[in-house]
């Protein structure tokens, strides 16, 4: 079968987690969706149909906040055959010591502007976890055959946009080489490395991009993965639930 010139590109941040519900700080613990989450993932499945995305391959990180957003968008589309891929270079950013914490409490142990800093700041780390933290990926099988050095102990956005960059490159551009239409769907900070490697955003502007949870983003490139215009939400559909 011939493939077509034109190439599109969906990323999708998970739905709603539990402890995006409770305002803590999440990285790589393995918490699962709300219910609002659940809703929001199968509501971006539904504007995916309607707007007639037929999907040949997605890709996914290792967390299951994630895992179970592209399987609802799949299964509300019909497409749950297509092969996926999934990897932890596309795990959400490492909050390191902070995993867990209360985003609210720490902000007055701390200081808002202490917690903004962690949050918001181009290469800052946050507090990193020490030996022996039942945090540590290294004590997760998931990651048993990664070598030690690759697994964090904290990361700042830039060290984040450093690990999942290589995916793209490495992995996802040559896939679009016998695929049309690829879905990413991961997480705020690696979909933030992503969108500014494609929108060519600046340290200081990447920082301040939001990426809302459950928004389906569009991308449309030529036959040579150049960008074709600006990216669009997937349509919204009235009277489908929120």
């Amino acid at each position: 079968m011939t493939k077509s010139p034109n190439k599109t590109l969906v990323l999708l941040r998970h739905g709603q987690s539990t402890w995006n519900l409770e305002n803590r700080f999440t990285g790589w613990t393995d918490v699962g969706l709300s219910q609002h989450g659940h809703d929001e993932a199968v509501e971006a499945g539904r504007r995916l149909l309607h707007d007639g995305l037929k999907f040949d391959i997605a890709f996914t990180s290792v967390l299951k906040r994630a895992i179970k957003t592209l399987w609802l968008v799949l299964e509300e589309m019909d497409q749950m055959w297509i092969p996926v891929h999934r990897s932890w270079r596309l795990n959400e950013r490492h909050y390191g010591a902070l995993q867990g914490e209360s985003k609210d409490e720490m902000a007055e142990r701390v200081g808002a502007d202490q917690v903004l800093r962690w949050r918001r700041s181009f290469d800052v780390r946050p507090p990193l976890l020490t030996e022996g933290d039942k945090r540590f990926p290294g004590d997760d099988r998931r990651y048993a055959s990664l070598d030690p050095s690759q697994l964090p102990c904290g990361e700042s956005l830039k060290d984040t946009i450093e690990r999942a960059l290589p995916y793209w490159h490495n992995t996802i551009v040559p896939a679009f080489a016998s695929a049309d239409t690829i879905l990413i769907v991961a997480h705020g900070n690696t979909l933030r490395a992503l969108n500014k490697y494609l929108n060519g955003l600046s340290d200081e502007k990447v920082v301040g991009l939001e990426v809302p949870t459950g928004e389906p983003v569009v991308y449309h490139f030529d036959h040579a993965l150049r960008l074709q215009g600006l990216p669009t939400f997937a349509q919204s559909m009235s009277g489908c639930a929120h």
